[in-house]
């Protein structure tokens, strides 16, 4: 008899499934006329975690259009290649409290208040590489294959259905333009937006670009880096506070996972360092995110405890041994180090180290030192050279000479 110990995780969704097929409400999005020909009974979940495993069911194979789920990833794309000052010249990083389509530019900038807004979003997509439509999708279609790892594909009858049916995202295009925020002809952005918009997923293709960003930009499942840490982070603290539209405080509050929603019926969400989730169901709710997928996900959350700011309990020490009959002393450290481990470690070392006695770190245990212990382990060894203090580090990994 064999035993699949990954059973527990593929029930553990199996159940939200269950319960979210038992909802009831919500429409599927019809101001796009091709997108009220989806399935409103289709219902998918995966969650890909940062090691590349995937776990999934229900309908996660099904394949749907991204619609504004694409907008952290292209917004991403867009801070790879121009930086964090170039894009915020254009497009705001504040929620705007208002729905997806409406019109919303700062009086005094004249920019969008955020990129997960259509108008902003129409915004980001002019600032890709590339002077005309099919040249910024290109590069944009290239992007959002290297987040899921795969080939995607774009729905032409969708993407015409936009085509027909976008006046109002090209109004919103005509008044970035006339405010000097828009990086492109009206005509260019919209149609590599509309084009984006179209392109083909599945649950576990978004789950699997969601749990790129989580992984600090690098794909689980392909190994490759996608964009920086840097961008990774930025992209993430803007679906924390404006992935949801105007419901994107309350959904901090009661699911507290970064995510984005789309009018196809797709929710990304990811928990930094950890996973990322796709869910897949097109009824809508009055906000325009997945009603379902809202409901699953507040499920999972609240139920295996997955809020970003649930306190988890006292921390393992970073010290695994402290071999004080040794000369010099040897402080054994384990895991991955971050400011906070950075800091017990110096703050115990400090009585020793006060005393005079010769202290030697090994991070021989360490998995990975965050930026903050890197730069503090540093500035202590500077600090104990200066002074004349015997403290050394064994780090055969060079733990501490890493960029990133």
């Amino acid at each position: 008899m064999t035993v699949d110990l990954r059973d527990p995780i593929r029930l553990a969704l199996a159940r939200v499934v269950e319960e979210g097929r038992k909802l009831e409400g919500g429409d599927v999005a019809s101001y796009i006329p091709e997108l009220a020909r989806a399935d409103p009974d289709a219902l998918g979940v995966a969650i890909a975690s940062v090691r590349g495993t995937i776990h999934e069911t229900g309908d996660s194979d099904t394949e749907f259009t991204i619609q504004s789920v694409s907008k952290p990833f292209v917004l991403a794309l867009a801070l790879e290649q121009a930086g964090l000052t170039e894009v915020t010249r254009h497009v705001g990083l504040e929620p705007s409290g208002e729905p997806f389509n409406a019109i919303s530019l700062d009086e005094a900038t004249g920019r969008p208040f955020n990129p997960m807004i259509n108008a902003g979003a129409i915004v980001t997509s002019s600032l890709i590489d590339g002077d005309s439509a099919a040249e910024k999708f290109a590069v944009i279609r290239r992007g959002l294959e290297a987040f899921a790892g795969r080939q995607l594909d774009v729905d032409d009858a969708v993407f015409e259905s936009e085509l027909e049916s976008g006046d109002r995202n090209r109004a919103l295009a005509y008044l970035a333009r006339s405010a000097g925020t828009l990086a492109s002809s009206v005509d260019v952005a919209t149609e590599a937006y509309f084009r984006q918009c179209a392109l083909l997923v599945t649950a576990r293709d978004i789950a699997v670009m969601a749990a790129t960003l989580a992984a600090g930009g690098r794909n689980p499942v392909t190994g490759e880096r996608v964009v920086s840490e840097d961008v990774a982070r930025w992209t993430t603290a803007v679906m924390s506070s404006c992935g949801m539209y105007d419901a994107s405080g309350a959904w901090m509050v009661r699911v507290g996972l970064p995510a984005k929603s789309g009018v196809g019926g797709g929710v990304a969400a990811l928990l930094p360092d950890q996973f990322g989730i796709g869910t897949f169901s097109p009824p809508l709710d009055a906000q325009g995110n997945s009603a379902r997928g809202v409901a699953m996900l507040e499920a999972l959350s609240n139920e295996y405890g997955l809020h970003l700011l649930m306190h988890r309990g006292e921390p393992l020490s970073p010290i695994s041994t402290l071999d004080t009959d040794r000369d010099p002393i040897v402080a054994r450290l384990r895991g991955e180090l971050v400011f906070s481990g950075a800091e017990e470690v110096l703050t115990r070392l400090d009585t020793l180290a006060r005393d005079g006695v010769a202290i030697e770190m090994d991070l021989e245990g360490v998995t990975r030192l965050g930026p903050a212990a890197r730069l503090l382990f540093r500035d202590a060894l500077k600090e104990a050279s200066a002074s004349g203090h015997d403290l050394t580090v064994n780090d055969p990994d060079g733990l501490l000479d890493e960029a990133n």
